[in-house]
């Protein structure tokens, strides 16, 4: 049945997007036509370019908060407990109620602007959320904040697995702790970070649910994503066919991301 509605949709949406299916499916194929529209519509251009920003963002400063956050809790401090709960708590909470909260904090009206203007800073502003040039940087705020502790979940879990002879062996021979962490240490971690950023990948490219909530796509569709771009051309602009077209691209992305990550995993398990 799985295999039906996964596999079986997939195959539907591959063959929609070569048909020039409008409001309802049309099952007449019509080449690349879709994908020749799709590639010409300036909308889509920007929901990429977005993605890129989003994704490199995203997953750069997700790894680099995990990685500072994780050397830390290794040091196994007293607070170790709670601090691993307040970074953790994020991941509990859906990209929805995410979204809505950094939507009342970033917005210009009744967030943060307003309470620091309250409090005597009259010419404070942080308009991002309604401005087109920096919308796109409220959605990385919101991302990397939910999911940082994700990311400290996993390299801790990998530092915590580093045989202590090697930190014993990097101190006897004069490796201070930053040498010991980032010579030695993190390098022997590459299968977590490549474990980290395919999950932080694939997060990035159905960042639906974040957009949706944060900005709507907006300004305009100044924080369009492929995700969005999808659900307005398929429900708003009655397009299916583009629609599918863009869905189908998305899937070419993250085949493109698996499909690396899984060859080499299971050559380096065969040697």
């Amino acid at each position: 049945m799985s295999l039906f509605f996964v596999y079986g949709f997939i195959g539907w949406t591959l063959y929609i997007s070569f048909t020039r299916s409008g409001v309802m499916p049309d099952y007449r194929l019509d080449g690349i036509g879709q994908y020749v529209r799709l590639w010409s519509t300036p909308r889509w251009h920007v929901a990429l370019r977005n993605l890129v920003t989003f994704s490199v963002l995203f997953i750069s400063l997700c790894l680099a908060i995990g990685i500072l956050l994780a050397i830390l809790l290794d040091q196994r401090i007293r607070i170790e407990g709670a601090i691993r709960t307040i970074y953790l708590y994020p991941m509990a909470l859906s990209f929805i109620v995410t979204g809505t909260v950094w939507k009342w904090l970033l917005n210009p009206g009744l967030g943060l602007e307003r309470v620091m203007r309250q409090a005597g800073f009259e010419s404070f502003s942080f308009d991002w959320l309604v401005n087109s040039n920096y919308a796109i940087y409220t959605v990385v705020i919101a991302g990397v904040w939910q999911s940082s502790g994700y990311a400290m979940a996993l390299f801790l879990a990998g530092l915590r697995s580093v045989d202590d002879q090697v930190l014993k062996a990097a101190a006897i021979d004069g490796a201070g702790p930053l040498r010991t962490y980032f010579s030695i240490v993190l390098p022997m971690m590459r299968p977590v970070f490549m474990s980290t950023v395919i999950i932080l990948g694939h997060l990035a490219i159905k960042s639906f649910d974040l957009v949706m909530a944060l900005t709507g796509g907006g300004p305009g569709y100044a924080t369009d994503m492929p995700a969005t771009f999808m659900y307005a051309f398929a429900f708003q602009r009655s397009e299916l066919g583009v629609a599918a077209a863009s869905a189908v691209m998305m899937l070419v992305t993250v085949v493109a991301i698996i499909v690396p990550y899984l060859y080499s995993e299971l050559r380096g398990a065969r040697r």
